[in-house]
């Protein structure tokens, strides 16, 4: 955003600079929160399955590698819930503060824990608890960023603002991946010994200056409204489920097929290029650092033309890409040429995962009233997130060890999860430069 934006937004200049400061400071503090989460995942690729899990058995050991980065999609939603409820009742400051030193300190700890060669068992167990912990942090925390914009901006550019907090998703994985690259560049020896640990650790100081940003934001005014009126919901959540189950599941179903095109396209593919076609870490790598220059683009961009022709078109010719590039995802990638590799993880994850990944941040806020917006939107994206997006990576490759290694039957999965979320589409509102309630 920039002075000209002043004009853009309709709004005064000390507004339009205030609204400046609060999308970016939600972006950084984003950025934080998925860099923490987003690490584990390139991690449960390259390296957990042979650190944390007996040696014997590959295809075992990467199923429970999984397995542990499903823990984290199945927190989520316990995350959502603890945080939704005192987001609506407190507000959202509080709770964004408390999530971001729940993530800090769960991902500084892994860096630190011994393997299973040091301490057996407990090893994969201590793991588990802990990315139990970035689960519910990161669980908590999306929906007070995003509402922390969604309830400042103006109607007619909630689409583009809203999804500007979802940028810190490909930053938070560029600097994931840029710094897996970076110490994936040791030795292989050393990379294993020490050099993974790495950028868990030093995520601790990312915290510090995310939590530093976060204390000094405001609280909304939409927010600010309930409570003056005296309508802050005693149990948002018991709310949620007696007066508006189809907008919470509706806010699931449009979280399906994208979390299981991130997961496939971001996760399990990195394992599927170096184990199944011995293609080298740094072919992925380069594919995922990618296809995440690319979002910080496109998800604006996305975010944008749902302002001009609706949420539910663009979910609708997100879904129809899903479906179509499904099979053509593996076949490309079976080719094992680096460049169309890369080209192929930067379209699957652009056209499959971007569009409705930037769009729905306003659109699953938009789906409820002020008073229970941090609990359902919350709740409904965590929901999604850890029915497909936690469970993706393992049913992908629990179907292929049953399949005998073919990938048909995982672009079967996605053509299935795409057809969900076409199906909540048509369910879901359009509130493209609709008033929120």
């Amino acid at each position: 955003m920039t002075v000209a934006d002043d004009v853009t937004l309709n709004v005064a200049p000390d507004e339009a600079a205030s609204l400046r400061r609060i999308v970016w400071s939600s972006v950084i503090g984003t950025a934080v929160e998925w860099y923490d989460f987003l690490i584990y995942g390139t991690a449960t690729a390259l390296v957990f399955n042979k650190v944390f899990f007996a040696a014997g058995n590959p295809t075992l050991a990467t199923i429970a590698a999984f397995g542990t980065y499903a823990v984290g999609f199945l927190a989520r939603p316990l995350g959502a819930a603890i945080f939704g409820h005192y987001g609506d009742r407190v507000g959202r400051k509080a709770m964004l503060a408390i999530t971001i030193m729940v993530m800090g300190i769960g991902t500084f700890l892994i860096g630190l824990l011994p393997t299973y060669q040091q301490i057996g068992i407990a090893a994969p167990v201590l793991l588990i608890g802990l990315r139990f912990l970035q689960g519910i942090g990161l669980g908590g925390e999306w929906g007070g960023a995003v509402l922390m914009v969604v309830e400042n901006c103006p109607t007619h550019r909630r689409g583009l603002l809203g999804s500007m907090v979802q940028v810190g998703n490909p930053i938070g994985n560029l600097a994931a991946i840029g710094m897996f690259a970076l110490v994936a560049s040791l030795p292989e020896s050393d990379f294993m010994a020490y050099g993974w640990r790495i950028p868990f650790l030093i995520s601790i100081l990312l915290v510090g200056v995310g939590l530093y940003i976060r204390l000094n934001m405001e609280e909304t005014a939409a927010f600010r409204q309930v409570q003056a009126k005296k309508e802050v919901a005693s149990l948002p959540l018991l709310e949620i489920f007696r007066h508006h189950r189809r907008p919470f599941f509706t806010a699931v179903g449009l979280k399906i097929s994208e979390i299981a095109y991130a997961s496939i396209g971001g996760v399990f593919v990195m394992s599927y290029a170096t184990a199944n076609l011995g293609l080298p870490r740094a072919v992925v790598l380069n594919g995922a650092f990618a296809a995440s220059l690319v979002a910080l683009l496109a998800i604006p961009l996305f975010g944008w033309l749902s302002d001009l022709v609706g949420r539910k078109t663009m979910f609708y010719a997100s879904c129809l890409f899903s479906a179509l590039f499904a099979f053509p995802l593996f076949w490309l990638l079976d080719t094992r040429d680096p460049t169309i590799v890369v080209c192929t993880i930067v379209v699957a994850i652009t056209f499959g995962q971007m569009v409705m990944f930037g769009i729905g941040a306003p659109w699953y806020s938009e789906l409820f009233t002020a008073r229970l917006r941090y609990s359902g939107a919350s709740l409904g994206f965590q929901v999604g997130a850890a029915l497909s997006g936690g469970l993706t990576p393992l049913i992908a490759a629990s179907l292929m060890a049953w399949s005998g290694g073919a990938t048909w039957p995982v672009s079967l999965l996605l053509i299935a999860c795409a057809a969900i979320t076409a199906t909540a589409t048509t369910f879901a509102p359009e509130m493209a430069n609709k008033e929120l309630t």
